[in-house]
C-alpha cells in the first residue's frame, strides 16, 4: 500500500467507515479545506482510484495549562504548538488488514519530520470522534489530556518509538 496526496481525481463517493461524519468529510468537504489552507490530506487508494482511507494534518496550538505538567514545567509561551490529527478514517471493507494503523504510523512518521525540520510542534494531538476511537488512539501511546478530551503524543515519544522499529 501506498500513501498519496489527496486529489480531487480520486473516487469518495462510496467511502463508507461507519461514522457519518467522517465519510461527509472525504466526500464533500476535503478539496475546499485543502483548497483553503486549512489541513492536508493524505490517502491510500485501490486500484480503481477509490479512496479507503485517510489522514488529514494541520498546525494546532494547545494553552500551555491543557499540556501535561512535563510540558508545563519546559515551555514557557501560553500556547504550545502541536499537530493536529484532525481525521483518521478506513473504509469498512478494509478493517482488519493493518491499514489503519499504516496510516496512523504514516501520519505519525510525516508528523516528526515536520516537526524536525520545518516547523517546530511539541506532540500531535487527536480529537477522538467517539470512545471507540479513544481506545484506539489509546492503544497506539496516546494519553487523555486533562479537561478537554483531546489525546496527546509528544514528539519526543514519536522519535522513540521509531528509533526502536
Amino acid at each position: 500500500m501506498k500513501i498519496h496526496k489527496y486529489e480531487r481525481k480520486y473516487k469518495r463517493d462510496k467511502f463508507d467507515c461507519g461514522k457519518a461524519p467522517l465519510n461527509n468529510y472525504i466526500q464533500k468537504n476535503a478539496t475546499k479545506d485543502i483548497k483553503n489552507g486549512a489541513c492536508t490530506c493524505f490517502i491510500i487508494k485501490n486500484d480503481e482510484d477509490e479512496v479507503i482511507g485517510y489522514y488529514t494534518l494541520s498546525t494546532e496550538s494547545i494553552p500551555i495549562e491543557d499540556s501535561p505538567i512535563e510540558f508545563q514545567k519546559k515551555i514557557k509561551y501560553q500556547y504550545v504548538p502541536v499537530i493536529l490529527l484532525g481525521r483518521l478514517a478506513l473504509d469498512k471493507n478494509h478493517f482488519g488488514k493493518g491499514l489503519g494503523k499504516f496510516l496512523l504510523v504514516n501520519s505519525l512518521k510525516r508528523s516528526l519530520d515536520v516537526a524536525t525540520n520545518q516547523i517546530g510542534a511539541v506532540a500531535v494531538i487527536v480529537d477522538p470522534i467517539d470512545e471507540e476511537a479513544r481506545q484506539y488512539y489509546q492503544k497506539y501511546g496516546f494519553t487523555l489530556l486533562p479537561d478537554s478530551g483531546r489525546m496527546f503524543m509528544s514528539m519526543k515519544t514519536i522519535e522513540n518509538a521509531f528509533r526502536e522499529n
